[in-house]
């Protein structure tokens, strides 16, 4: 695991074998991921997209606690995936990180609670797998513009977008921030060092340089 510039932030990038019959990696191994940040990651939900060419999802975040902490991995294709920091009062507010996940490179990130995510799909049938901290819960289920023009993301200028009703018409994080949407930085924190003290879960599974887009303050 290699930690990006936005803390709670990681990326994994695997040992690909390959020989005649095929190829064999690692895409996730919750010792790695236990050490990186300090607490297990308590997988209550797997989720499975598929995306045509240009297909832009998210930017989605869930409130905190308990927020949803994300592994994300592209098993066919590639789509360009960005993590942003959303979280109210943070150092990195604002930044975002840009990760290409792909059937042949085979990394993986992962984002703490409190940071929001979103990807577009850079091939037809894009298909994305998430292993998420919490189930989805609509009423603590929130949205960015992942156009707002004050995050800056640089998404591939020959793709066009393609975006959900529902993501279109999401604010920009200055609307969020106003309406009081975004996580706090310092509620996000402690709700980590609890994390980091309560140990594995009682029940259930625990849960370089592939940065290639850095844009933000």
């Amino acid at each position: 695991m290699r930690q990006l510039s936005i803390p709670g932030a990681w990326v994994h990038e695997p040992e690909v074998i390959k020989d005649g019959r095929g190829s064999f990696h690692e895409w996730f191994r919750a010792s790695d991921l236990d050490a990186a940040q300090g607490h297990s990651l308590g997988l209550a939900q797997a989720n499975f997209s598929s995306s045509a060419r240009g297909t832009l999802r998210g930017i989605h975040f869930a409130d905190v606690p308990p927020g949803q902490a994300k592994y994300v991995k592209c098993v066919r294709g590639a789509v360009l995936d960005v993590i942003v920091d959303i979280r109210a009062g943070s150092p990195t507010y604002k930044r975002w990180e840009g990760v290409r996940l792909d059937d042949s490179g085979h990394r993986a990130v992962y984002l703490a609670e409190g940071l929001g995510h979103a990807f577009m799909a850079l091939t037809d049938d894009a298909c994305v797998l998430y292993l998420c901290s919490e189930g989805y819960a609509p009423t603590r289920e929130h949205g960015i513009d992942p156009l707002d023009a004050e995050l800056g993301i640089d998404w591939p200028r020959d793709i066009a977008p393609l975006l959900s009703a529902k993501d279109a018409t999401a604010p920009s994080l200055a609307e969020a921030e106003q309406q009081g949407l975004l996580p706090s930085y310092a509620e996000c924190e402690a709700y980590y060092a609890r994390l980091r003290t309560a140990g594995p879960p009682p029940a259930g599974m625990r849960a370089g340089e592939p940065v290639l887009i850095r844009g933000g303050r």
